[in-house]
């Protein structure tokens, strides 16, 4: 059984949990705190899967979740319970008590800690409750180590906590175009964590010296008719020819097959699944320093710290002055690191070891067991 705060969206966790539902060979049930969209659902495509929305989106619709996801647990009698993000963490331990039943209850924490003042006030107390509780579940499982190593200093339980990074299905693509690159993609809803002024900034300096740069958006609610993101367009002199404003896409294949890199201007991450996405049709990134960014990349782009356009504004410059056979090489060897490391049987075994066995010991998770699904 997994517990999520929303199934509705393109963010990184419900991204991994629906690869993970869609792998599996057992029955699964699935509980979102708000909604299951139509996409999450086609994404899915699992048979064995049931696909829950309980529709709590206040404080105060929180009691009925709680009793509502005891009484599933109590018909459905799930072996484990795996909670996604902090509201689902939170609520789904509570009512793992309420039901009565001896469930082993693991979290599965998706978000790091570098900026903390761009959450919400709601997602900050879920934060600080799950803190208190978090000696309390069977486990953490956290999908990147900057991400275990900023909640265990924030005091979490660290105690039986592990690392699963996110993983995909390899597409399949030529690398056919070796020119350097000029259209950098962004895939991001319209947050504050996800920084776009910076980005927006960072493009009106770098185009004084390279004219012909474009980015493409993608995200939720970055799309033409939002007023916020045009004003910030204009207070940088950016027009529709310097940045193509997509909204919310569902065919990401289609977006990745446009750009030449990926640019990604986050305050704070946990595993940024969009740069192994990137990576997986063979492009550079060019990322802020947050989550496993670094570890991601490697030598397939630029870092530069959160925040800063200056910095950002001269990587993507620099990354536009690539040789040829430079900017080839990057993206061989960005597919090769995804090939090697984040492909999603690796990582589904991982997680099913941990539900089987109950250990988050690194050499038990790192074995590899028959591929069932999770």
């Amino acid at each position: 059984m997994h517990v999520i705060t929303d199934f509705s969206g393109q963010g990184g966790a419900q991204a991994m949990l629906a690869r993970l539902v869609a792998k599996s060979g057992d029955r699964v049930l699935v509980v979102s705190l708000t909604e299951v969209s139509d996409r999450i659902k086609s994404q899915c495509a699992n048979p064995n899967a049931v696909l829950i929305g309980l529709n709590a989106r206040s404080l105060s619709s929180m009691p009925r979740a709680i009793l509502q996801i005891s009484r599933l647990i109590r018909q459905y009698k799930p072996q484990v319970v795996l909670c996604w993000m902090y509201h689902a963490m939170v609520i789904g331990l509570i009512a793992s008590w309420i039901s009565g039943r001896k469930v082993p209850i693991y979290w599965t924490v998706r978000q790091a800690l570098d900026d903390t003042s761009s959450f919400t006030r709601s997602t900050r107390i879920a934060v600080d409750l799950c803190r208190r509780l978090s000696g309390r579940c069977a486990g953490i499982i956290y999908n990147s180590q900057r991400a275990l190593d900023q909640h265990a200093k924030n005091g979490f339980a660290a105690a039986r906590s592990c690392v699963i990074p996110n993983g995909l299905v390899m597409p399949q693509v030529k690398l056919v175009r070796n020119d350097p690159p000029r259209v950098f993609g962004i895939a991001a809803r319209f947050h504050p964590q996800k920084d776009h002024e910076t980005l927006f900034q960072a493009l009106s300096l770098a185009l004084l010296s390279v004219p012909d740069l474009r980015i493409i958006a993608a995200g939720e609610n970055m799309s033409p008719e939002n007023s916020e993101v045009q004003s910030l367009l204009a207070r940088y002199n950016l027009t529709a020819d310097n940045v193509e404003l997509c909204g919310d896409l569902h065919d990401m294949a289609a977006f990745y097959k446009r750009i030449d890199a990926l640019v990604l201007s986050s305050r704070t991450e946990g595993f940024p699944n969009v740069i192994v996405e990137a990576m997986s049709y063979g492009h550079p990134v060019v990322s802020t320093d947050v989550g496993d960014a670094v570890v991601i990349i490697r030598d397939c782009g630029l870092i530069v710290p959160p925040r800063n356009a200056e910095l950002l504004a001269d990587a993507l410059v620099h990354a536009a002055n690539w040789s040829a056979p430079e900017y080839l090489e990057k993206r061989e060897k960005a597919r090769a690191i995804v090939a090697s490391t984040y492909q999603l049987d690796r990582i589904a075994a991982q997680y099913r070891n941990i539900l089987e066995s109950g250990s988050l010991d690194p050499d038990k998770i790192a074995s590899q067991p028959e591929q069932k699904g999770i």
